[in-house]
């Protein structure tokens, strides 16, 4: 080969090809054909660029944005799809009346339902007549939903992608019904110059394997390699402006929830010992999700303290109640905590008796198989109700109301059984692509609980809910593993949560029990 060849690490003339069959082409598109993400090959086309062999050009764009109506439409559906849900129960009323039955009806709010009763009347579907609402044209309804359908289908398309097509007389609808903005976005383009059509048409651009070095040495069959020396003028790339993770935003919104429902927040160590994590709750020492398969051990000689008083009280009730002689140096042995419950337990014996709420929100940790649904460090909501006529229904209108704050409107209860608590459950909610999964734990403390922790007398109902599975629903993700991706392009295209409990007026009478699961 001659020496007048260019030669270019395999990335680079890999880039180089793709410009030269294509012509202009955004980053995105060119990433997306190396399999690549947009900041993986910036550094690439710098040195391109410096070369003189592409060149990058930045435009900027106004592109459709969904606003905070536009997320609740493509969540929820438009206003007039949610008033015709419900709207022949609320018919033949006066218009206050009906707007008033669509917000008990279809939980949502009182604008929402105005929204789109005043939809449903331009399109002909409703009517008012001598100040009552009725049906008009049927026929009417349903091409009033077929462009409520469009709607929701261009919404998604903005959400989805960071092209969406150009569509002059939606994009005027939804702008004028503020379910989109209008945003200028920084956009890069690369094309390739003279220099490098010429060279390619010439075959005289080609492919070395790289080899980077801070000052080329002497050495065999050097002349192989593309040598690349440090270049510290070329600036890295710049991330882009930065958002909140929508897993984090979720939990503090789940946080603001609980605490605008009477409970305060607690918090507790990673490293646990095994009292507070088991024997507290009337756990026996040879119960198997004590053994390794099921827990975390540390290695170490350390044992922690605790009080003589509870000490002596939780082997007196545990030898009692299981019949065997419990071992308290097994006891102070420290674990990676299982369960959220061992806060709920050091809150109990830190407050005794009386009437409160608590709750913590925080990592546990078990040896669990990684798929799917499960993990082997994930977050666990644990919350507890303390008082004297607490019952088992309270802790089911518990699971009801939050689930509604959630936007969750179906639930499947079973019986369930737990070491601590009696009577339990386990409660169910349907993802839609995975089907139903259990996010609902929980029952009353049993009596020998309590007396251990100090609060003879006292009931408690408790819960350790799986809020992964409930983020991924609300989220609309299909493997927990996405929760906690490292990818920041997949973290930055996550949706903003939004929870129905800040944005309707609803509540646990919402939710349906569902007595049997239909898949």
């Amino acid at each position: 080969m001659s020496e007048d060849i260019v030669y270019l690490p395999e990335k680079q003339y890999r880039i180089a090809s793709i410009l030269y069959e294509s012509g202009k082409i955004s980053i995105e598109e060119l990433a997306s054909i190396l399999y690549l993400k947009p900041e993986e090959i910036m550094r690439d086309l710098a040195e391109l660029e410096n070369k003189g062999l592409i060149k990058i050009n930045r435009i900027i764009e106004e592109l459709p944005t969904l606003t905070m109506e536009g997320q609740e439409a493509l969540l929820h559906g438009l206003p007039e799809e949610r008033v015709f849900r419900v709207m022949y129960r609320c018919i033949d009323r006066s218009v206050e009346e009906f707007i008033n039955c669509v917000v008990l009806e279809a939980g949502v709010e009182f604008s929402t339902a105005k929204i789109g009763l005043q939809h449903l009347i331009r399109h002909g579907c409703l009517r008012v007549v001598e100040g009552r609402v009725i049906v008009g044209n049927e026929f009417k309804c349903h091409k009033a939903l077929e462009e409520a359908a469009w709607i929701r289908g261009y919404l998604k398309e903005i959400s989805n992608t960071t092209t969406p097509k150009k569509r002059t007389q939606l994009l005027s609808i939804v702008k004028r019904r503020k379910l989109v903005r209008v945003e200028k976005h920084k956009r890069i383009f690369v094309e390739p110059t003279k220099t490098l059509l010429k060279l390619y048409r010439k075959g005289k651009i080609s492919s070395k394997e790289v080899l980077t070095v801070v000052k080329p040495i002497y050495a065999p069959r050097l002349d192989e390699y593309h040598i690349k020396e440090f270049d510290l003028r070329i600036p890295p790339p710049t991330p882009t402006g930065s958002r909140l993770n929508a897993y984090m935003e979720f939990l503090d919104l789940v946080r603001d929830i609980l605490i605008s429902m009477g409970f305060e927040e607690y918090k507790g160590p990673h490293v646990e010992l095994e009292f507070w994590n088991f024997d507290a709750l009337f756990q026996p020492q040879d119960h198997p999700a004590r053994e390794i398969h099921d827990t975390f051990f540390v290695k170490t000689d350390f044992h922690g303290r605790v009080g003589k008083e509870l000490l002596d009280r939780a082997k007196k009730i545990h030898g009692e109640g299981w019949g065997y002689e419990w071992n308290p140096l097994r006891a102070l042995r420290p674990v990676l905590r299982t369960q959220t419950t061992a806060v709920s337990t050091r809150i109990i014996y830190m407050k005794g008796g009386g009437e409160y709420r608590a709750f913590t929100l925080d990592r546990v940790f078990r040896p669990e198989t990684l798929d799917a649904k499960h993990a082997m460090e994930f977050y666990q909501l644990d919350g507890i109700i303390v008082g004297r006529n607490i019952s088992f229904k309270h802790l089911l209108a518990f699971f009801k109301e939050f689930a509604a704050a959630l936007g969750i409107r179906k639930v499947w209860f079973k019986p369930g059984y737990f070491p601590f608590t009696e009577p339990s459950v386990e409660g169910f909610i349907k993802h839609p692509h995975l089907g139903w999964i259990e996010v609902f734990p929980g029952g009353v403390f049993r009596p020998e609980v309590m007396e251990i922790l100090g609060a003879k007398g006292y009931r408690a109902i408790a819960w350790g809910i799986g809020i992964d599975r409930l983020a991924m629903s609300v989220l609309g993700l299909d493997d927990i593993r996405d929760l906690f991706s490292r990818d920041l392009y997949f973290i930055r295209r996550l949706p903003t949560p939004i929870l129905p409990y800040f944005t309707s007026r609803i509540s646990g009478r919402d939710v349906e029990v569902v007595d049997k699961p239909v898949e």
